[in-house]
C-alpha cells in the first residue's frame, strides 16, 4: 500500500492531473476540505486543474497509513508553495474507499483556508 500511495502523491506533487485522475475509478467522488463533492473523472480533473493553477508547487510528507476492508486512511503534512513565494505547511488526513486498485471515493480532511489568506 505504501508504494501505491507514494505513486499517487508523486503524481499530485508533480501537479500531474492526468496521472492523479488515472488512480480514480470512472465514477469516483472527490471532496477536498469543505468544498462540494465532485463526481467522475472529468469533473475531478477540472477541479484539481483549477486548484493547481492557484499554487506554484506542492509536496506531501506521509506519516501514518492504515488499511482495512477496502478503506485506506493516511495522515501527513502538505507543503504548499504559493505564487508569491511563501511556503505553508498544513496537516491533512485522507480517506480512500477503494474499488479494487482504483479510488472510488477520495476525501481530504484539512483546513485549507490559510493557503488563501491575505
Amino acid at each position: 500500500m505504501k508504494e501505491w500511495l507514494s505513486r499517487l502523491f508523486e503524481a499530485i506533487d508533480r501537479m500531474d492531473v492526468d496521472g492523479f485522475v488515472s488512480s480514480l475509478s470512472e465514477e469516483a467522488s472527490f471532496r477536498f476540505a469543505n468544498a462540494p463533492v465532485v463526481y467522475g473523472r472529468g469533473g475531478i480533473h477540472c477541479v484539481v486543474s483549477n486548484f493547481f493553477s492557484n499554487i506554484k508547487g506542492i509536496h506531501h510528507t506521509i506519516g501514518g497509513v492504515w488499511e482495512q476492508d477496502g478503506i485506506v486512511i493516511c495522515e501527513g503534512e502538505v507543503t504548499y508553495m504559493r505564487h508569491d513565494g511563501q511556503e505553508l505547511v498544513l496537516p491533512f488526513m485522507n480517506i480512500f474507499r477503494m474499488n479494487g486498485s482504483l479510488i472510488a471515493d477520495y476525501r481530504i480532511y484539512m483546513d485549507i483556508s490559510p493557503l488563501f489568506a491575505a
